[in-house]
Parts: C-alpha cells; sequence; structure tokens
C-alpha cells in the first residue's frame, strides 16, 4: 500500500498541497461544530507545514472527535465485524466542550451564540455570564468627531447600565443580556441586532438609547431568560421563604419519592424548563444549594438584606418599640420587637427587627421615655382571669369550667341534645311569661369554648352557662347514664356534683361582673373599686335568688368551718362569710385592681387622654393644654422655644385645617399627616406634624405582634420544631417583611452570601455584575 508522499509524487501533486487539503477538511469539521476557528496569521497564507500543524493541533485542543465502532445487528441477527463496509459507515459521534478559558473578553471579537453547536450553547452561556460584562472603566475611551464635536464612550454608563459593556478593539457598545439571549428571528427593537452583534457608536445618543433598550421587550425577555438560567436555585429558596415552607426533607435521598420542598421543587422546575433542567445536570456538582449550612446562609443573607433596607428606612427618624413575648411550638419564649416609624411618604410602617428575650424595664432605666402602654389590640379578658386565679378557688372555678366545656361539646350527637335540650326551655319559659320575646332575643346558642388568647374571651363562656344551666345539667347527666366509659361517668357525676354547689355558683356571679366591668376600659378602676366597696350585698342577692331557684343550698354564713388550703391539724376555723367575702370576693377585686394600676397609671394614662385630643373623628375633643402637655412629657422632642410656640401652631393649623377641602371628611391621623406633606403644612407648622408624628408611631391599638407570632406558628411548626433561634429570625424577617424582600435583587443577596466567607465557587448574580 502506497504511503501519503508516495501517492502525492504518483499523482504529481505536491505534498503541501495535500496536507492543505487535509486541513480544509478539519476546519470544516471545526465549522461545522461551531468552535471558533482560530485567526489566520501572514504566514499561514502561504499554506507552509508549521502553520498547518498549529491549526490541527488547535483544532485538536477544541474538539475531540471519538469514533465509536458501534455493533450492527443484521436481519439475520449476525454483527459485523470490524473490518466490514457496515463498520466504516457508522456514525461519528462528536463530543464538544467550551471552558471558562475559552471566553473571550472583548463583546466585539465574540462569536454570535447561534454559530456554536447547539449542544455547547448552555455551556458558553454559562461561562459568559460568569465572567460578567466587560467594563473597562480604567481605560481612556478614545475621542470622535461626531456631528461638529468630539464625543467618546462614558465610564459613568456602567453605573447606570448594569448590562452594558464596551470593546475596546471597536470602540462600540453591546449589550450583554442580548448577545447571550438573542433570537435572530424575531423584529428588532431600540437596537437589539446592533446592541448584541455589530456594537453601538453613536455617542451623541447613547444614554436615550440606552434607556429605550433597557425598556424593550426584547431586552427584558433576555433579562428574563438569563435569570431562570442562572438563579433557579436562589429563586426557589426565596420562594420558600417568603412562604414560610420547611427546606428539608425527611429522606433527600435519589430514591425517595418525597426529598424535601426544595429540592421537589428544583426538579419540577427542572422538568417544565429545559434550559434550567440542562444548566441543573450540567453545572457544577458542588453548587446545588442542597447543604443545610448553605440555605442557613442564604437565608442569612436574605435577612441582613431586609434589615439593611429597614435600618436605612429609620435613618435618624423617630420610633416607638413595640414588645411581647409568647411560647413557640417547642414551648421556648420567644420576644418580638417592633420598630413603628413613620416614612418618608407620612404613612407609618411597622417592621420587625429581631426576635429574642428581653425585660421591659431594662429599657426603661435605660430611656426614661420608654413608658408602658396597655396593648388596646389585647382585651383584658386573659389579664383578669389570669390575676383572679391567684385566688385558690377562682383557679379550681376555671379548671372545672374548660371540664364542662369539653364534656358537653365532646361529640355532635351531645351538642345537637344540648341545643334541642335549652330550645325546649326557652319554650316553657316563654310560655310561663319568664322571658320576653323580641327581635334579637332568645337566639339559638351553644357553649363557647374559654379563650385562653389575648383576644379570647371568658366572659361569653360564662354567660352561656349561666343562660343554657338547666340544658346542661340534662346533658351532663345524660352523659353520666349512658356513657359506658367509667371515666366518662364519673367525671359528669363529680362535674354535676361541682355546679350544684354554692362555691360554684357564688365565683360564677363574682367573675361574670368583674369581666363585665373590664370588658369596658373608659372607667374600669373606678367601677371595680365602686364594687369592693358597695358590690357585696348586691352580689350576694343575686347568688341567693339563684341557688333558690336551682334548689342549690346556699351554707349559714355564720358557721365556722376549717380554713381551706390548710391542714385540719392546725384547727385554724373561719366563717363561710370570712372565707366568700375576704378570701374571694376582696381577694380577687384586690388582685385585679392592682394589675389595672400597673397597666394603667398615671403616666400612661395621661398620655392617652393627651393623644385623644388629635383624634379627627371627634375635634370636640381639641384641647390645646393637654396636647401642650403630651409635648411636655417627650420633652427631649420640644424644648422651651417650641413649647412657647406649640399653642399658637396649634390654633392656626386647626383653623386653617378646617377651611381646607382636602380634610373634610377625613376620619385618621394617619390621613392627617399624608394631606399635611400634600399641602406642605408640614413645613408651615412643623411642632404640629411633630406632634402628629409622635401620636402615630405610638403602639397602642395594632395587632401588629399578634400577626408575627401567627407567622411564627406557620414557619415554626410542630413537624420543623428543631429550628434554631438565628435561623427562625431570619426566616421570620423575610416571612414578615415581604413587601420589602421582593423588591430586593438576586445579586444583592448573592453578593452578600458571597462575602460570609471564602467560597470554592461563585454564584452567577442576576444582574451578572462581577
Amino acid at each position: 500500500m502506497l504511503s501519503q508522499e508516495e501517492a502525492a509524487a504518483a499523482s504529481g501533486r505536491p505534498r503541501v498541497a495535500l496536507e492543505q487539503r487535509q486541513w480544509l477538511a478539519a476546519a470544516a469539521w471545526v465549522r461545522a461544530l461551531g468552535v471558533r476557528r482560530p485567526r489566520a496569521s501572514t504566514g499561514e497564507a502561504t499554506g507552509g507545514r508549521a502553520a498547518g500543524a498549529s491549526r490541527e493541533r488547535a483544532a485538536r485542543r477544541r474538539v475531540d472527535v471519538r469514533q465509536t465502532k458501534s455493533r450492527r445487528t443484521s436481519g439475520t441477527g449476525t454483527s459485523a465485524t470490524p473490518g466490514t463496509n457496515d463498520s466504516k459507515n457508522q456514525p461519528k459521534i462528536l463530543r464538544v466542550e467550551f471552558s471558562q478559558s475559552d471566553v473571550v473578553g472583548d463583546p466585539g471579537n465574540r462569536k454570535p451564540i447561534e454559530e456554536y453547536a447547539h449542544e455547547i450553547r448552555d455551556q458558553v452561556r454559562r461561562a459568559y455570564a460568569l465572567s460578567g460584562p466587560t467594563q473597562p472603566r480604567n481605560f481612556i475611551f478614545p475621542r470622535e468627531w461626531q456631528t461638529g464635536q468630539w464625543r467618546s464612550f462614558q465610564k459613568t454608563w456602567f453605573d447606570e447600565f448594569d448590562w452594558l459593556e464596551y470593546s475596546e478593539k471597536k470602540d462600540a457598545a453591546y449589550c450583554l443580556y442580548c448577545y447571550l439571549f438573542f433570537d435572530p428571528g424575531k423584529p428588532e427593537k431600540f437596537g437589539t441586532s446592533v446592541s448584541a452583534k455589530d456594537g453601538y457608536v453613536n455617542w451623541k445618543n447613547a444614554k436615550d438609547t440606552f434607556n429605550q433598550h433597557s425598556t424593550c421587550k426584547t431586552h427584558n425577555n433576555a433579562r428574563l431568560k438569563c435569570d431562570d438560567f442562572m438563579n433557579q436555585r436562589t429563586n426557589v429558596a426565596r420562594f420558600l421563604i417568603m412562604q414560610g415552607e420547611a427546606f428539608r426533607g425527611h429522606d433527600e435521598s435519589s430514591t425517595s419519592n418525597n426529598k424535601g420542598t426544595y429540592r421537589e421543587m428544583v426538579d419540577w422546575y427542572k422538568g417544565k424548563v429545559e434550559i434550567v433542567k440542562d444548566a441543573y445536570d450540567k453545572g457544577a456538582k458542588n453548587c446545588k444549594m442542597i447543604s443545610h449550612h448553605i440555605q442557613k446562609d442564604i437565608t442569612k443573607a436574605c435577612a441582613e438584606e431586609v434589615m439593611s433596607i429597614i435600618m436605612d428606612e429609620i435613618g435618624d427618624k423617630k420610633f416607638f418599640v413595640l414588645i411581647d413575648e409568647s411560647r413557640d411550638v417547642s414551648i421556648k419564649e420567644q420576644m418580638a420587637v417592633i420598630l413603628r416609624l413613620v416614612n418618608n411618604s407620612s404613612i407609618f410602617v411597622s417592621r420587625l427587627v429581631l426576635l429574642l428575650v428581653l425585660v421591659h424595664f431594662m429599657l426603661r432605666d435605660e430611656n426614661p421615655y420608654a413608658f408602658y402602654v396597655h396593648y388596646f389590640a389585647h382585651q383584658l379578658q386573659l389579664v383578669v382571669v389570669t390575676v383572679a386565679t391567684s385566688t385558690p378557688a377562682i383557679a379550681d372555678f376555671f379548671n372545672y369550667i374548660s371540664l364542662i366545656v369539653n364534656t358537653v361539646g365532646a361529640s355532635c350527637m351531645r351538642k345537637d341534645a344540648l341545643l334541642a335540650k335549652h330550645h325546649d326551655m326557652l319554650l316553657e319559659k316563654l310560655e310561663s311569661g319568664e322571658i320576653n320575646t323580641g327581635k334579637g332575643l332568645n337566639q339559638e346558642c351553644s357553649l363557647a369554648r374559654p379563650g385562653d388568647t389575648r383576644w379570647g374571651s371568658h366572659l361569653k363562656t360564662l354567660l352561656r352557662i349561666l343562660v343554657m344551666w338547666e340544658a346542661v345539667i340534662d346533658i351532663l347527666e345524660i352523659v353520666r347514664k349512658d356513657s359506658v366509659k367509667p371515666t366518662s361517668n364519673g367525671g359528669a357525676f363529680g362535674l354535676i356534683g361541682k355546679m350544684e354547689s354554692f362555691d360554684f355558683v357564688f365565683i360564677m356571679h363574682l367573675m361574670i361582673q368583674l369581666l363585665s366591668i373590664t370588658d369596658c376600659l373608659s372607667h374600669v378602676k373606678e367601677q371595680l373599686q365602686d364594687m369592693r366597696d358597695n358590690g357585696w350585698d348586691p352580689l350576694f342577692k343575686r347568688v341567693k335568688e339563684f341557688c333558690d331557684k336551682n334548689e342549690i343550698e346556699v351554707p349559714d354564713m355564720d358557721k365556722e368551718i376549717n380554713a381551706r388550703g390548710i391542714s385540719a391539724r392546725r384547727k385554724q376555723k373561719v366563717t363561710n362569710m370570712h372565707f366568700y367575702y375576704v378570701e374571694v370576693f376582696l381577694a380577687a377585686i384586690d388582685a385585679i385592681l392592682s394589675e389595672m394600676n400597673h397597666r394603667f397609671g398615671e403616666v400612661s394614662s395621661e398620655l392617652l387622654v393627651c393623644m385623644a385630643c388629635l383624634n379627627p373623628r371627634n375635634s370636640s375633643n381639641f384641647d390645646v393644654d393637654k396636647l401642650v402637655r403630651l409635648a411636655q412629657i417627650y420633652a427631649m422632642d420640644f424644648d422651651v422655644g417650641d413649647l412657647i410656640l406649640l399653642p399658637t401652631q396649634l390654633r392656626s393649623f386647626v383653623s386653617r385645617a378646617r377651611r381646607t377641602q382636602d380634610f373634610l371628611g377625613c376620619v385618621e391621623l394617619g390621613k392627617v399627616a399624608e394631606i399635611m406633606v400634600k399641602t406642605k403644612m408640614n413645613t408651615s407648622y412643623p411642632l404640629v406634624y411633630r406632634l402628629i408624628e409622635l401620636t402615630l408611631i405610638l403602639p397602642v391599638a395594632t395587632a401588629t405582634v399578634e400577626r408575627i407570632f401567627s407567622a411564627m406558628s406557620i414557619v415554626k411548626t410542630d413537624l420543623h420544631n428543631k429550628m434554631g433561634d438565628e435561623w427562625l429570625n431570619d426566616l421570620m424577617i423575610c416571612y414578615t417583611e415581604k413587601e420589602i424582600f421582593r423588591s430586593i435583587k438576586n445579586d444583592k443577596i448573592i453578593k452578600r452570601f458571597e462575602d460570609m466567607k471564602d467560597r470554592r465557587m461563585l454564584v452567577p448574580r442576576n444582574n451578572l455584575v462581577v
């Protein structure tokens, strides 16, 4: 067989021509695969041997061609031998690779994405996205004579347009997004093709063109594609944080049917978007963000970005602190710290800053203006009940109340029977004339559970038991007779005996009267004091009438009995009158009065009265002297000169507001502040605006803390009760401040995430700025 040299000599063709033909064939393969051919040098034009060898080596570096000799099965089932024509005609499987070292920095020298082989385009996009836009800020941009003036590219444009690139070779501007995801088949607008391929050079109108290009639909679609392509893991993490969902699963192995919310959502996203699947599967295996340490760092980065915006919003503005505590599902005390302030738009906002444990008197010691004010979103029902249960007899009473409600309402059958019994009792009382008919009277009702929350109502529970007394007793008797469980029989038997005792009836009437007084806060302390002084006789009379009506024995009040709660061996005797009057009646009222004095002290009560003078719903309460007193309470915000000018500004403002059309029908103080800013009155009456701002941020009637603790029960659940305090704090900040969290771009989160510690691999940014 002839060698290549002998064949060339026999055909009379020079050896160089044969090498050129071989090179052309290799170059055709390179062009077909979409790999950029190296630039031809001057010496290559002669077709020398050294140039041909260097080209072949470059082609080998960029293309790895592997010819597989697969077996072909013929019709008879025999496989072809390696030397047959069948094996020679096998198709060649080509594997093309694109690495970070192949990235061309100058956008003017880059090859269009569509000219690369389809199987490596995602690799090319990822490599250029990780490199970021080419922005030579230290380059001296050349000046060119355009439209009668010397003009050049300005480096400040890099700060305004994060997608902008510059080519030093062509002195032209490009768009990285449009280069990566330019679709040549769609119509162009605002220079999409120029920004992606040719480059923009008209520096006179450059900024206007760049602004138009930023709002172009083609450009924005390319940006969204880039976001989906590079940030699917970060987006999934942000979604889970915003929805309060758990990251981890019980079994995250590849064979698990439920690998946890994070991994399951990534898999779902991969199945929907092919480009994301390729990016995830073909990307680095050590950048999947499935480590719990990485996920906690991402969450912390999100929380720190939210806190950064909150701190910028606060600035040097005045704010109030709202602090409350609650237990989470792991029975751990959590304390929420909320800041309330008026932002630059004169809208008061509440911001969660952290969960921790604090003691309010420590704050009061450090800040003399940290007044304790009762949280009016909370009803006093739980406070009164908690304080009253310091008396053992009342605590025992409320334990039985819960047992009665649970026993009677344990099943649908018992509830239906209770309603039927109560209906029959109402008919009997209507026929006997004991009760009257009328609109809204004698409604169907059932027992209400005692609410152990700050907005619950024990008063409603006690009133329902009082109204449905006969029906409740009948249902308990039915349970005692018909129940097959000994515990139910004995429980119902004991509850009947407890309800038909003088102790139970007396404490029930006492607590109904106490809770009725505290249900309205206007004169609660005065009414409690009046009840303590003059309320015993009317209460005892009502209790005796109720007992006589329901055939309950009334004990002899002068009879001596063993002191309750003390061992009988000590032989300490007291009368029934002493027990019910001193140890129950007076003890309960004194405990509640003490708590009311603590919650509604002289300063805090005066503070609330002064604030009420600014209520636009009732302008007749406007009192200049009380408003000046409000300013005196916060002496650090109003000096002596301000206190002298404040009365004049208050009268002038009220007079002008009554003549201004914008204030007509305004019933909210926050709206008053907005109108003042809109009409520039905040500058004309700065002291009045400062006083309104101070009143707005005082947190006396907001349910923000309760919403925080409701959110905590969503983030930290029974299935995820081992969550650490730091991670819970980060998740809660992002979950509750969703409006701020949504406004944060991925690039800021990723930048903070990378700055926490050294990473083995950089995470791609949303706006691709490195």
